[in-house]
């Protein structure tokens, strides 16, 4: 058995980024099985040199540990064959519609972005295939409803060409969408249990149908409660907003107490006692965690962890 953490690395980790990490890790843990950290660091406009050491760090700090370390970019092989299997099953097609293009034309989705319209759905590769063509790279998708249900019984089904149109799969700077990324990724870690954030369920059904375009059974979903910003949005590893603080720059800060807040904040714990991963290992049941997200106090930082 094969559970993951796979944070990008747009930055060092905030209380979010460790509440995750933590129930990742006690949910792999607990079933006895391997827990990988995979460290998406596709994104070359986002993810700076040294950002995934320095997240590296403060993850080690918090008292995580894993079995395997992957970082996304070395992984290039096995995304291209992807690509490859698509062209193969005929699914794959050139778009050379701009963004700008693609939001004048769609409507919007309901959790943000636009629904393309299909409008290169026509084209072909080049003779050279998609490594041939620098335009975007697109999958065409049946249009059905993909039935998938969180582990906890949530209704996850979607239609994904009505609610996303036709997804990117190589962006035009040469770098593999998120979408087909964590596809890939997770299928050939043979991960059987994805545990990840609730602002993620929106794209579950989306990548279940990317796994069968490839041939390939899904794994199973669970989705956790987010930590917000006092003014309701999601935590950033940006720390752009001053609200997100990376957890080892705080003034006296210290890890076990840290992880004691946060795993009450969970519902792991009825107190702020210092704890570790390790010992919370000892009790951890999914039946304890919240469901409702929670909104950080303006003193989480005051009351000195």
């Amino acid at each position: 058995m094969t559970g993951r953490f796979a944070p990008s690395t747009t930055g060092r980790a905030h209380p979010g980024t460790l509440l995750s990490g933590l129930l990742c890790w006690l949910d792999a843990r607990s079933r006895g099985a391997e827990v990988i950290l995979r460290l998406e660091d596709l994104d070359r406009m986002r993810c700076a040199p040294g950002l995934g050491d320095m997240l590296l760090r403060d993850l080690e700090w918090f008292g995580l540990d894993w079995d395997k370390e992957i970082w996304q970019s070395d992984l290039g092989a096995q995304h291209h064959a992807a690509l490859d299997s698509l062209v193969a099953s005929g699914l794959l097609y050139p778009c050379s519609c701009s963004r700008n293009e693609v939001r004048a034309r769609a409507r919007a989705r309901a959790f943000g972005g636009a629904v393309y319209d299909g409008r290169c759905r026509h084209r072909s590769l080049p003779a050279g295939g998609w490594r041939a063509t620098k335009d975007t790279l697109r999958v065409c998708l049946d249009d059905q409803r993909v039935e998938v249900f969180d582990v906890d019984g949530r209704d996850l089904s979607q239609n994904p060409l009505r609610e996303f149109g036709d997804p990117i799969v190589r962006r035009r700077d040469g770098v593999v969408a998120y979408n087909l990324a964590v596809v890939v990724d997770d299928q050939n870690s043979g991960v059987e249990l994805v545990v990840r954030g609730a602002d993620l369920a929106f794209s579950t059904a989306l990548q279940v149908g990317l796994h069968r375009c490839l041939g390939w059974s899904a794994p199973r979903y669970r989705h956790h409660l987010l930590l917000l910003q006092k003014t309701g949005g999601k935590l950033s590893k940006s720390h752009e907003d001053g609200d997100t603080l990376p957890v080892a720059d705080a003034v006296d800060a210290d890890p076990t107490a840290l992880c004691g807040r946060i795993a009450r904040l969970a519902g792991l714990v009825s107190t702020d006692e210092s704890t570790t991963p390790q010992k919370l290992l000892e009790t951890f049941s999914w039946d304890a965690v919240g469901k409702e997200d929670v909104v950080l106090a303006d003193d989480f930082w005051a009351r000195r962890c």
